[in-house]
This record gives structure tokens, C-alpha cells and sequence, in this order.
């Protein structure tokens, strides 16, 4: 197929003043993937930019061929000169976008709603921006309502949005108190707790996950109406938290005769570097 021609310099100009405008205030994509799952799930994304034009629109026929003409659309081609001045580091994909956070009422409205048809996770004071994205982007892949953090970490914070693939936008993130979490069954993870394989997890459950380093809070081990704990063989410490979230999610998918197609098992972009805390207390 014949690519059509890059955007004239006019357009490239007006892309990148677009790009300058919402800098402070967007959502960074990161790479294809992350652009591509942005569009996917209805993200608004007033600016995209490529180096490469051509090559990115080539690995969308390959990766998302139902997404290469919206993304046409979208992408800009800039010089490699412009990327730098624009972004921390160029993306191996050589893509670049900005989209429009989704409303906090709008999120916070979807994790009040109920009956829900899927748990909330929720993140207790979490402490490493990568596992943070890595478990978004599990929570998305499962169809949870959403995921919520306490504490001081934004759930949007750049690192974690690129650690999330762009997911962010197909679940509701926000960060909130302990006391507005949204209402159902609070199941938190423990070790002391009952073996999660005994218990059947509620599709309005809200699933609590400690801080890789000092586990559970006081308060939300106060308000658990359950403690629930992951098999793990004797004398091994811990599971990553993103592990974590994974095989309660799955429990709670396989008992509730969920659902899901196939799995693509590449890496965000063919490479996957998102840095995750390999010694999460939960």
C-alpha cells in the first residue's frame, strides 16, 4: 500500500504549538502501544506526533490494522530535532501523543455506580510508579471498574501511564481517601488471611493490595470485612505486586465464567521496560 505523503511543514507547526499548549496539563502517550490503546478506548488526543510517519502507520497494518486509518488522522510527522525538544526521550517507535485526562466526576461516578458487574482494585499507599502502570494495565485487561490509589503517588503521573500502555483509559484511575473508597465487600490482601481458593470473590468487591514495602495500612485493615491471603510455598517472602493483583483477578474472573480472546504475549512496543518492585509486601 502507498503511504500518503508527509504533513506539510505548516501542519507540523501547528501540531507542535498544539503540543506546547497542553504540555502541563495532558496525558503523555508513550509509544505506539500507548497511542494505540488510547484511541482504542475513546481517548479525546488533540496531537500526535511520529518521526516516522510512514513506519508507524506500517506498524499499525501490523499490529492494528482496524485502528490505521484513525490513526492516519491523527499522527504528524516531526523531525527527530522537534521530538527532543518536546519529550524526555524518543520512544523507540518514534510516536508521541497527548490526550485529555478523562473527568474526575466521570471516574468517580463509574466507581460509585452500582450494581457493578466487576471488582475495584484498589492500591494502598503504593510506593513504585512502574508497578502501579504494570497493575492498570492488568486491572484493564480483566475489565475491572477500575483502580484506586491512596496516598501521595498520582496514578497519572507520566512513568505510570507509560507502565499502563495507554490503559488508563479503557478503566476509571483515580487517586482517593480511604474513607471515600468506592462502596461493596472490602477484600484485602494479607497474609494472614483465609486462602483466596476457598473464597468466592464478589463482581462489587473492592480487592486491596499493601504497599510493596510496609503491606495493608491500619485503616484499611480496619474497614476489610475479609483478610485473604495468596498460596505461596513455604519460606518464599512475597509475590511482586503486580503478580498479585494477577492471580486475584484471575480468581475472581475464572469462578464468575468471565470471559476473554486471545492474549498478545509482546511486550509494550516489542519491548517492555516498565521497572517493577520485585519485593512487594502483600
Amino acid at each position: 500500500m502507498n503511504e500518503p505523503p508527509a504533513p506539510v511543514t505548516a501542519i507540523s507547526t501547528d501540531a507542535v504549538r498544539t503540543w506546547r499548549g497542553l504540555a502541563g496539563t495532558a496525558v503523555l502517550l508513550d509509544g505506539f502501544h500507548a497511542l494505540k490503546h488510547a484511541v482504542r478506548f475513546g481517548a479525546q488526543i488533540p496531537v500526535a506526533l511520529a518521526g516516522d510517519r510512514a513506519a508507524a502507520l506500517r506498524l499499525a497494518e501490523d499490529l492494528a490494522p482496524d485502528l490505521r486509518d484513525p490513526l492516519g488522522a491523527l499522527l504528524v510527522e516531526v523531525t527527530d530535532e522537534t521530538l527532543r525538544a518536546l519529550v524526555p526521550r524518543i520512544h523507540p517507535t518514534g510516536v508521541v501523543a497527548l490526550a485529555i485526562r478523562p473527568s474526575r466526576t466521570a471516574n468517580l461516578e463509574t466507581l460509585a455506580r452500582t450494581p457493578r458487574s466487576a471488582p475495584v482494585v484498589m492500591l494502598d499507599n503504593p510506593r513504585n510508579l512502574g508497578n502501579a502502570g504494570a497493575v492498570i494495565r492488568l486491572a484493564a485487561g480483566f475489565g475491572a471498574t477500575g483502580v484506586v490509589t491512596t496516598g501521595t503517588l498520582d496514578p497519572w503521573h507520566p512513568t505510570v501511564v507509560r507502565g499502563g500502555a495507554g490503559l488508563h483509559f479503557a478503566t476509571a484511575v483515580e487517586r482517593l481517601d480511604v474513607a471515600d473508597l468506592p462502596p461493596g465487600p472490602l477484600f484485602a490482601l494479607d497474609a494472614e488471611g483465609e486462602d483466596i481458593r476457598g473464597l468466592k470473590i464478589p463482581d462489587d468487591a473492592v480487592l486491596a493490595f499493601g504497599s510493596e514495602r510496609s503491606g495493608l495500612s491500619g485503616e484499611v485493615r480496619a474497614r476489610a470485612d475479609h483478610l485473604v491471603s495468596l498460596p505461596m510455598r513455604p519460606q518464599v517472602s512475597s509475590y511482586n505486586l503486580a503478580t498479585s493483583v494477577a492471580m486475584a483477578l484471575f480468581h475472581w474472573s475464572s469462578a464468575s465464567g468471565r470471559e476473554f480472546g486471545g492474549m498478545d504475549v509482546r511486550g509494550t512496543d516489542g519491548t517492555d521496560d516498565t521497572e517493577l518492585d520485585t519485593d512487594p509486601h502483600v
